[in-house]
């Protein structure tokens, strides 16, 4: 495979990303960075054939969405904000409960029912890796309706 060295694509304001998916080429990021200017619900930044790394921005008392995926592991960080994730075997019995907040990660099984909820004052910023990919390559959901209106036509 030929590999082209993959750049940063600069809005005009400084130090500010401008977000596209760069997979399944090799990809350099300052996540951390990526992630707290991130104002979309779901960005797809990398998809690949066995991973993908979105970015979200999850609004003051909302949510993800009670979800499940299951065949694929997600790995969530969280780079600012309070929030509490729920998980559990049953969608109607989520046991498992966490408060999290900056810095923390946390790692949902397939075929785990799961939502994080944002309990705190600010957006809260976060990254998600699936392994394998959850959404189409390129995928940007401006908001959770989005979201949901893109997850009943695929």
């Amino acid at each position: 495979m030929n590999y082209h060295c993959p750049k940063f694509y600069m809005n005009k304001a400084p130090n500010a990303y401008q977000i596209i998916d760069h997979g399944p080429k090799p990809f350099v990021i300052n996540i951390a960075q990526a992630t707290k200017q991130n104002k979309t619900f779901r960005t797809a930044i990398w998809t690949g054939d066995f991973m993908q790394l979105t970015l979200m921005c999850i609004p003051v008392g909302s949510d993800i969405g009670l979800e499940i995926h299951p065949h694929l592991d997600q790995f969530i960080h969280i780079e600012k904000g309070l929030g509490i994730v729920k998980m559990g075997a049953r969608k109607n019995d989520l046991c498992f409960q966490r408060n999290v907040g900056d810095g923390y990660a946390f790692v949902i099984p397939a075929g785990t029912w799961h939502n994080l909820i944002n309990t705190g004052e600010i957006p809260l910023k976060l990254y998600s890796i699936y392994a394998p990919p959850q959404h189409p390559k390129g995928t940007v959901h401006l908001t959770k309706a989005d979201a949901e209106a893109d997850e009943h036509s695929y």
